[in-house]
């Protein structure tokens, strides 16, 4: 096939529409139901104070603002799949955002002084309190008449299109973290599967022990690192090789087990339950630490390195691992802190070493040491 032919074969597998609407028909469309964001979305992408005054302040000086992008749905409903923060930022601020998983309206938020429009400051959409600012009533006229660029996705599109689409719109900026990208995309492939990852996500002892920043909790590393526990202990030594982007990687695999549905996800959560269980009985939020051998304790911030090594290479042999603390406390600890002379995962686990040159040698380092 030449490059046209495959050029034009793509072109095929999406179809999409353009519409330019004013933000009142929008607003409108969302109060009909007729535009919906799904609940989950909501939580996954967050926009800041100042972020937020931004864009109002463009609609308000006539600057374009990017194109919302909408799936259509068989039943002709409208979908956002990119676009969800422009979008509740005006909802919210004109004080029509609901909770999705609530049906009740959000509270209208205020503005932030920008640098062109800095009586911005504490301003509201309609008055809320007579002692504070708010819009004037052509000022609101203004607002609604603005308008926004809708690229619509056509139920007839290839149904991998809008999960290719969603990923392009979305990796390429710096808002979202690809973990927050890939939570979007499998909850449109298999809500199921997210709601399993969530699950794990909040288990006490797998919180317990990796004890990561505020931050990284808000960007979702700790699902991300579920999901690594996933994919790792699913995959065999020999394809970790295959590792060239982490993200796109753990991407495709977790991916594959919604759309194969061949995951037993029973004996997947029996494992990562025993697994983070017995790591937090034993060494709480120590085994994922640097060990350092002069002061011979563990200390540092959190080391995704050691959480691949340890928590996979014990989740191979769990059963015998519960064994034989039981029968000798303390072996763990003295495992784990054995594995940091280990030259092969010391060599690969220092500051500035990627994902792909450090997996697929610590982690099968990691299955030989730990075995029992």
């Amino acid at each position: 096939m030449s490059l046209q032919d495959e050029i034009e074969a793509g072109r095929q597998t999406i179809r999409a529409e353009s519409y330019s609407m004013s933000i009142g028909e929008v607003v409108n469309l969302y109060k009909d139901l007729e535009i919906v964001i799904r609940p989950e979305f909501q939580r996954l992408f967050r926009w800041k104070p100042d972020q937020k005054s931004r864009l109002i302040e463009s609609i308000m000086l006539g600057i374009p603002i990017p194109s919302i992008f909408i799936m259509q749905r068989d039943d002709n409903v409208w979908e956002v799949i990119d676009g969800l923060q422009r979008l509740s930022t005006i909802l919210e601020f004109m004080g029509e955002l609901r909770d999705e998983a609530t049906g009740e309206l959000e509270p209208p938020s205020r503005l932030e002084a920008t640098d062109y429009l800095p009586s911005f400051e504490d301003i509201s959409y309609e008055e809320i309190d007579p002692d504070r600012p708010s819009f004037t009533v052509g000022q609101r006229l203004s607002l609604k008449r603005g308008k926004i660029d809708l690229k619509i996705l056509l139920p007839d599109s290839d149904e991998k299109a809008k999960y290719e689409l969603f990923d392009r719109l979305n990796t390429g900026g710096s808002a979202p973290t690809a973990q927050e990208v890939r939570n979007a995309q499998l909850i449109m492939r298999d809500k199921t599967l997210f709601d399993w990852i969530e699950d794990r996500r909040n288990n006490k002892d797998f919180q317990d022990t990796i004890g990561i920043s505020d931050r990284r909790y808000e960007e979702g590393y700790d699902t991300e690192l579920v999901t690594r526990f996933l994919v790792l202990t699913n995959t065999k030594s020999a394809d970790l090789k295959a590792i060239k982007n982490i993200d796109t990687f753990l991407s495709k695999e977790v991916f594959s087990y919604a759309k194969r549905g061949a995951f037993n996800r029973q004996n997947q959560k029996t494992t990562f339950n025993k697994t983070f269980k017995l790591i937090n009985s034993t060494m709480e939020d120590r085994a994922f630490r640097r060990f350092n051998k002069n002061k011979e304790k563990f200390e540092g911030p959190f080391s995704v390195g050691a959480f691949e090594a340890v928590s996979v290479g014990l989740a191979e042999n769990i059963d015998d691992w519960i064994t034989l603390e039981l029968n000798s406390p303390g072996s763990l600890e003295s495992r784990v802190t054995e594995f940091w002379s280990n030259s092969v995962f010391t060599g690969r686990s220092g500051s500035g070493m990627s994902s792909a040159s450090r997996i697929p040698y610590t982690v099968p380092e990691a299955r030989n040491h730990f075995a029992v």
